[in-house]
């Protein structure tokens, strides 16, 4: 990375956890644990030293304070929390996302209200399939239940409740039960009258944290022959393209031979910069997943100034992957010539990074 190339940064602490487990989670499954204001506001205090004392004060900035990375207003006091986001967070940079926690849909009378009055417009509801797909996707029984709950309060409240529908093997049989369960709902007329077109749409999972143990039901060609046109045609509208293969991708042995010819690193970098902040105090680059092979370091035993060098120097298995391995090389190691799994080209180079990232953070750990 050599040098930090975003200028917004973000401190994401885990203060409440997750009620679900989900399957295709992209971080993967940390504990569930809990941080108190009084951490939060010291480890945000100790970030603006290190920032004065870097002399990184004019290269990270705004800077930005979330009080969640998973689960967002999953903790009773979501309120307070959003207030000491807005007080910590440089002047204006405090941000929500179309995001909300289904969970507290499903079960807190005042919760949507309060997402609308502080500008929440539109709300992201994921499905697997029906319900025994869903919940089996989600760990967690009651989830689908919930999920169809949440759109009764998003509504009421003037929200549009947008529909994400993870592809798999398992779940495609049942997409046309799930496009009935829209028309039941009549979301489409219901959404047109909060002024907006209703939107779902097709993704795949992204094959890191927990969905890297879900690739035996990542879909094939063949899986593409059973989703409802219906469907089909929302995504592409979704994703602005004119095929399926623009935005679900293609099928792996197609991607080898342009992937071969990558002599650069992947080198992804997110827009805001950020450091996820477990209970323990374990800090991970939002590049990558909760697993060793990312984790920058412990900040109660090291401290920032370790963490962020740590951090800036790409001196995890997980970031020297990703600024310095060139995708050729990825390729070569593990690209599979014979798989007809779908993959966008960045997901599938996050895949081998993670394979490479897994294998280099077990030798360095056994020297």
């Amino acid at each position: 990375m050599a040098q930090f190339r975003a200028r917004k940064f973000a401190l994401s602490f885990d203060v409440a956890g997750c009620p679900n487990r989900c399957r295709h989670c992209w971080i993967g499954n940390p504990r569930n644990g809990q941080l108190s204001e009084d951490t939060v506001r010291g480890v945000v205090r100790d970030f603006r030293a290190w920032l004065a004392a870097s002399g990184h004060a004019e290269t990270l900035q705004p800077v930005v304070v979330q009080t969640w990375f998973r689960e967002p207003d999953f903790a009773p006091d979501y309120p307070a929390l959003w207030e000491l986001e807005k007080e910590l967070s440089d002047d204006g940079a405090a941000e929500r996302f179309e995001l909300l926690s289904i969970w507290r849909l499903a079960r807190d009378e005042g919760y949507a209200r309060w997402a609308r009055d502080i500008g929440t417009e539109a709300c992201q509801v994921t499905f697997f399939g029906t319900e025994q797909t869903t919940d089996y996707f989600a760990r967690r029984k009651g989830y689908f239940r919930d999920s169809v709950r949440a759109t009764e309060p998003l509504l009421d409240a003037g929200i549009r409740p947008r529909w994400q529908v993870i592809l798999t093997r398992r779940g495609a049989p049942e997409l046309g039960e799930l496009v009935g369960l829209m028309e039941s709902l009549r979301l489409e007329e219901r959404v047109r009258a909060l002024g907006s077109d209703f939107e779902v749409f097709l993704n795949t999972p992204t094959p890191t944290g927990e969905a890297y143990l879900i690739e035996d039901e990542r879909p094939t060609p063949e899986t593409l022959e059973v989703v409802p046109t219906y469907l089909a045609e929302q995504t592409k509208k979704h994703f602005g393209v004119s095929s399926l293969a623009e935005c679900l991708g293609k099928p792996e042995r197609e991607w080898i031979p342009e992937l071969l010819a990558d002599e650069g690193p992947f080198a992804e970098y997110p827009g805001t910069l950020a450091s996820m902040v477990t209970p323990d105090l374990d800090v991970y680059p939002n590049m990558g997943e909760v697993a060793p092979w990312w984790r920058l370091g412990n900040l109660r035993e090291e401290g920032f100034d370790v963490v962020m060098h740590r951090f800036q120097n790409d001196e995890t298995p997980g970031l020297w992957a990703n600024f310095h391995v060139p995708v050729s090389q990825l390729a070569k190691e593990f690209g599979r010539v014979d798989s007809d799994c779908i993959y966008g080209r960045g997901d599938l180079v996050q895949k081998w990074l993670r394979q490479w990232a897994e294998g280099r953070d077990s030798s360095l750990r056994s020297e």
